[in-house]
């Protein structure tokens, strides 16, 4: 049975400040949990009903499980329809202390992301394609979010998110930084090499002025038909899909 300073708690972390605060996160579905606590993340409590139970019960006697009702998940959920568990895992500490630790691959840098569904989904296209780490500024959505989280559908227990000041961090750029811009190279037609950063813009502004005079190179998705533009988790998998293709 869940106490009423449990679902308070729980529920706190739906927000940024309280996540912050006792850096702790929520992850919900046991598919998505059972990923996390087979990574470096370290899990902190799994709430579960007993239809969960099959599922979690081979997972390390470590691990706190607390069955509760679907009627309990239902207090502390952050979904209008709530599924089989709900955990709390640790947020980790992730800074850069070594940019050469990038180099010889490709990395993702994301500079104002405000949607959290385009966040989720571009950590999800990100570990389909292979990338280890995102780089993101510090106006970019929260990664722990629990609408990202859930729109990561696992993923982001096998991706490193970094938050960093972007103008700050490419001053002196260790490798190639690419950016999508509307006026940049043709995707179809760029030799991006082995190694580099790969920055995406906000959704109606695109790159920051200041993010744009460290790009070494522009590049950009040709337009065929009348679209205005393209949802940036959609510009970042044809980034990714055509990188994989070119350096192959």
């Amino acid at each position: 049975m869940l106490s009423k300073s449990q679902i308070s708690f729980v529920n706190a972390l739906h927000q940024k400040k309280h996540r912050k605060e006792h850096h702790l996160f929520i992850a919900e579905g046991s598919k998505s949990i059972v990923e996390f606590t087979q990574s470096s993340y370290c899990i902190n409590t799994i709430f579960h009903t007993p239809d969960a139970t099959p599922k979690l019960c081979n997972l390390s006697h470590k691990i706190k499980l607390h069955e509760i009702t679907a009627a309990e998940l239902k207090k502390i959920s952050t979904l209008s329809t709530p599924q089989d568990a709900l955990a709390l895992i640790h947020i980790p500490e992730r800074t850069i202390t070594r940019p050469e630790s990038f180099k010889g691959r490709f990395t993702l840098v994301l500079d104002g992301i405000q949607d959290p569904g385009n966040l989720g989904t571009i950590i999800r296209t990100a570990d389909w394609f292979g990338f280890k780490d995102i780089i993101c500024s510090f106006d970019t959505v929260d990664a722990y979010n629990p609408k990202v989280v859930q729109a990561t559908m696992g993923s982001l227990s096998r991706i490193n998110v970094y938050y960093e000041d972007l103008g700050a961090y490419f001053s002196e750029p260790n490798m190639p930084v690419y950016g999508a811009l509307l006026d940049g190279d043709s995707v179809y037609e760029t030799r991006f090499g082995k190694e580099g950063y790969i920055i995406l813009g906000n959704e109606g502004n695109g790159i920051s002025e200041k993010v744009q005079k460290r790009i070494n190179t522009a590049i950009t998705i040709p337009r065929f038909g009348e679209a205005e533009s393209l949802n940036v988790a959609v510009s970042t998998a044809i980034i990714c899909s055509e990188l994989k293709r070119n350096t192959k």
